[in-house]
C-alpha cells in the first residue's frame, strides 16, 4: 500500500491510496473510498480493498500526515 500526503481537492482534504500486487494495481481516493483506477484486481478483491480502506481510515490518515513529498522525491523512506 502506498499513501500520498494530504492534499487539497475541491477545498477538502484528500489522500490517494494505491495497492499493488505483482502486476495488479488499484488506486483509490480517501475519504470517499472511491476507486479511481484498477488494473487486474477482481471485483471481489476491489470490494475487500474498499472495506479495508473504510475500516482503516485513521491509520491511513496518520501515514499521510507523515509523508513529506520532498523526502519522497529524494527516495527517503517515510510515512510509517
Amino acid at each position: 500500500m502506498n499513501v500520498s500526503s494530504l492534499i487539497r481537492k475541491d477545498g477538502d482534504k484528500a489522500i490517494y491510496v494505491m495497492f499493488t500486487d505483482g502486476d495488479k494495481e488499484a488506486e483509490f481516493i480517501v475519504p470517499e473510498c472511491r476507486l479511481l483506477n484498477n488494473r487486474g484486481f477482481t471485483d471481489e478483491e476491489i470490494g475487500n480493498l474498499i472495506e479495508y480502506i473504510k475500516n482503516e481510515q485513521d491509520y491511513i490518515y496518520n501515514i499521510a500526515k507523515k509523508v513529506n513529498p520532498i523526502k519522497g522525491f529524494m527516495g527517503r523512506q517515510q510515512g510509517v
